[in-house]
This record gives C-alpha cells, structure tokens and sequence, in this order.
C-alpha cells in the first residue's frame, strides 16, 4: 500500500509527488493520457518563475525527471473510481487497483473543443486556449476567438492590445459575457464580432491559415488568420469521483484554497478544483498545498 496516490500527472499532480516525496512518503501517480497535462500543447512557456522560455513539453519532462529521481512511481492508467474506507482508499483502474492512506485528485479540466475538420492537427501550432500563454507570439498579427462569454471576452481584449485585429466569432446572435467586457471590448478599434456563425473548419495544409465559418442561413465565409483562440468552456475530469467529493454546477471540485475535500484522507489540486485563475503556477501551487494536507492526514492517522 503506498501512502498517496495521485491521479493525474499535470503540473498539480507531479509537484504533488514531488513535496510527498520529499516528506519521505511512498508515492504513485496514475495519468491517463500523457505525463505532463494540458502545458505539453503549448509550443513555448515564459510565465514560469525562475527558468528561460522553454516549451511545455520540455517543462513536463524535467517535472517527471524530478519526481522519477526521488523514487515517486508513475502507472500509464486510467482511474475509475475511488472506494474510500477510515483507513484506506482504494483506486479502481483500468489496469488494476491500486491501495493508499491518502488520495489526491488532480485530474485537470480539458478544454471544450470545437469539433471540426482540422482542428486536432493545429493544436499547438496555430489554435491555442490560452491568450496569456501564446498571445505574445503572434503580435502584430491576425488573430480569432471563438466564444462570447467572459473567457472569450477576456482573450480578445488582451490579444486587441497584442495584434493587428482580432475577429471574435460567436454562434449567438449576441455576446454573453459581462456588460462591462462588452463595452470595453466594443471601444477597440480592431475588433470585429462576427454573430451567429460557427466554425466549420480550419484551413491549412502544412501550416494553420485560417478558418471557414457558417452563418445561420448555411453560408460559408473564408477568414485568414495567423491563429485561433479556442474559449469555449473547460470540461473538469471529475465524474468518476462524485461518490467521494463535492461539484459545483460546472463539476469542479468544491475546495477552497486548502485543497480539502469533505472526504478525510482525499484532496484535489489544481485546474480540476473550483477556482478563478488556472495556470500553470497556480496549478503547482495546490500540488505543494495537497500534498502537505495529505502528509499531515497520514501523521495523524493511528500507528
């Protein structure tokens, strides 16, 4: 039985490991997907404290490096469900189970994407989810974002003080964001909002160049653009868990800043949890906090 088992290897989830591991605790991370999380998509990262711009795969391998070298085990593993008892949870997989004196979920949010031809090909390479990880790379360039709620409101105006014009594309035939983001976003310039339109494709061959949109009458339009900012929702990797913690309405964990859930023994860190800003330093921030709850729950548990 190991003391914690983390499911998810993000950044939440291996700074997790890491503090565990440094508190002398035995460690297994399970990750369904890739090691690393959401941050590998992104071609170059420079908001990180302390390290050069690097690209997020490079940062995830030096995270997995790291808690590899402190004996933290990783499994390639899909977790299903956790069975929680007062001295033990188990976690259900899609290879096994697996047994721990504490759990912390740090299973990450996925972004909501659009569905199109051509889309999967230029994630990372001309469609991003993130103005303030990539908006600098295209400054003084063409730009779209697809969405009309605060998120989406809130990227174009941050990329309308980066590019040249940014077209927001909106399948309403009005944005329903907040008032305020509405009007200061109708005070630049060099924005456009196209409505009631969706996108039905991205162009490209080798390279991203721009996207097909339809209108509600079912005619097409053709818009260059040198990239496209997807914010059309996140999508919170929850589900499998409902049996053992709290959701809001979205299905984020409900947990403060303390990472407790009302499960003793289980936590949550990072872009799963119910929170306002989700980057990467904030991600890495809950894995130092749940991993240090979890130590101190293992403490108090009886010899």
């Amino acid at each position: 039985m190991y003391d914690i088992i983390i499911i998810g290897g993000g950044p939440a989830g291996l700074t997790a490991a890491l503090y565990a591991k440094r508190a002398n605790k035995s460690v297994l991370v399970l990750e369904k997907s890739a090691f690393g999380g959401q941050i590998t998509f992104s071609p170059l990262v420079e908001n990180i404290p302390g390290r050069e711009p690097l690209s997020g795969n490079d940062f995830a391998a030096s995270l997995v490096d790291q808690v590899l070298e402190l004996g933290a085990d990783l499994e390639p593993a899909e977790a299903l469900e956790i069975k929680s008892s007062a001295d033990e949870k188990t976690v259900v997989t899609d290879s096994g189970k697996f047994s721990a004196k504490a759990v912390i979920i740090a299973c990450g949010a996925k972004h909501r994407t659009l569905g199109v031809p051509g889309e999967e090909r230029f994630i990372g390479s001309g469609i991003s989810f993130c103005a303030v990880c990539d908006g600098a790379f295209y400054q003084g360039k063409s730009v779209g974002v697809v969405g009309g709620g605060n998120s989406a409101l809130q990227e174009a105006l941050l990329l309308a003080d980066l590019c040249e014009h940014v077209t927001v594309i909106q399948n309403l035939d009005f944005l329903t964001g907040e008032s305020r983001l509405c009007e200061r976003l109708a005070s630049k310039k060099n924005v456009e909002v196209i409505y009631g339109s969706t996108v039905s494709s991205i162009n490209g061959d080798d390279n991203f160049e721009g996207v097909t949109v339809k209108n509600s009458s079912g005619e097409e339009k053709y818009i260059p653009l040198d990239g496209l900012f997807v914010a059309i929702g996140l999508i919170p990797q929850n589900a499998p868990f409902a049996s053992v913690i709290n959701t809001d309405s979205f299905g984020y964990a409900a947990s403060g800043e303390d990472c407790l859930t009302e499960t003793p023994g289980i936590f949550v860190a990072g872009d799963c949890r119910a929170k306002k800003i989700r980057q990467v330093t904030t991600a890495c921030a809950d894995g130092a906090v749940a991993a240090l709850a979890a130590c101190d729950y293992i403490e108090g548990l009886p010899q």
